[in-house]
């Protein structure tokens, strides 16, 4: 088995980084759910969801970049293996909001270059801090990431059953990423912790709505 230097651990990450941030660079293993619904919005309608998906599609960004760094610092072979297996299932996440974004003729948000940068830097810190509070970091953001979509599915029009399946089949992958992250051994974050990453998501949640 090849033992892989830090230097290429690094040049691979770069690498991810270019498929999260290049639109068309990251392919679905799984079809997009609701591909056989329609979705028949007014402009103001199609407006919103735009920025709905938008936000969701940084989300994603910033998730790629979490695991990547974690990846990067981890201790034990084993979560760094599940680290790398998170971004991967969330890779099909991040071409889902793409493509869905291009549907609504729209776009991702222009600052997730600094998303992703951010992200990486709290992922590989994470890292640092202990393979249990890595785990317990994914627990949290896959946390927090399901209330976003919970409220986004609350705000979609009736009529968007396309946005909607995607969204649910997002929610029900970052649920199963937290309860895999508990049982794998994460321990609870500290609270100021907690409430760093709660502002940081605000902050990208409310910039990514309209650029």
């Amino acid at each position: 088995m090849r033992h892989y230097r830090f230097s290429d651990h690094l040049i691979d990450s770069f690498d991810q980084a270019l498929r999260s941030l290049v639109p068309g660079s990251t392919v679905a293993e799984r079809p997009a759910p609701g591909q056989d619904t329609q979705s028949s919005l007014t402009v103001n309608q199609a407006r919103h969801v735009a920025g709905l998906m938008r936000v969701n599609h940084s989300g994603e960004v910033c998730a790629q970049a979490l695991y990547q760094g974690q990846a990067l610092t981890a201790r034990l072979p084993r979560v760094k293996q599940e680290m790398q297996q998170a971004a991967r299932e969330e890779q099909d996440h991040l071409a889902w909001c793409e493509q869905r974004l291009k549907e609504l003729d729209s776009y991702p948000s222009l600052l997730n270059p600094l998303w992703y940068g951010l992200s990486y830097t709290m992922g590989a810190m994470a890292g640092l801090a202990g393979d249990e509070y890595s785990l317990g970091f994914v627990a949290e953001t896959e946390k927090q990431v399901s209330a976003h979509l919970a409220s986004h599915l609350t705000q979609l029009p009736e009529n968007d059953a396309r946005s909607r399946a995607i969204l649910e089949q997002m929610n029900e992958d970052e649920l199963q990423h937290r309860e895999t992250a508990l049982a794998a051994g994460g321990r609870e974050l500290p609270k100021p912790v907690q409430g760093a990453m709660t502002l940081i998501s605000k902050t990208m949640t409310k910039t990514s709505y309209f650029f």
